[in-house]
């Protein structure tokens, strides 16, 4: 079996793998289904994230006297995360458009408990007496 053999199922998942992030920041995938309800039209609408990354790395092993050993190595790896979430929906009225925000507490409130515990850690950090 040569390099070129063991390669191509990796490089086929890597190219899979690459499709599936592009297909996600589609159009159609931040923009949801029209929801029509009497003369108001709502579409939903989404922020998506794609993120991949891939790594490479090999080695050999010297002997003593710098010469190449026999052994040797190497290896990759990669991978990828899509997130999406709401926000905002685009309500379309025979008086306008206007786009509604949609507010995620959820976010807000780790945000504020994140910095809280930074300013707590911070004070209590100031408060301890100093070495020298």
């Amino acid at each position: 079996m040569n390099e070129e053999t063991s390669l191509a199922p990796a490089a086929g998942r890597a190219a899979e793998v690459v499709e599936k992030l592009i297909d996600a920041g589609d159009v159609t995938k931040v923009y949801g289904e029209p929801i029509r309800q009497g003369d108001t039209l709502l579409i939903p609408a989404a922020e998506i994230l794609a993120i991949a990354g891939i790594g490479m790395g090999g080695g050999a092993g010297v002997s003593d006297d710098g010469r190449k050993s026999r052994g040797s190595g190497g290896g990759g790896g990669g991978g990828g995360r899509t997130l999406a979430r709401a926000v905002a929906v685009v309500v379309a009225t025979p008086e306008g458009v206007a786009v509604k925000p949609v507010i995620d507490f959820t976010k807000i409130a780790l945000a504020f408990l994140t910095a809280a515990g930074f300013v707590w850690a911070s004070w209590r950090g100031m408060k301890k007496p100093k070495r020298f």
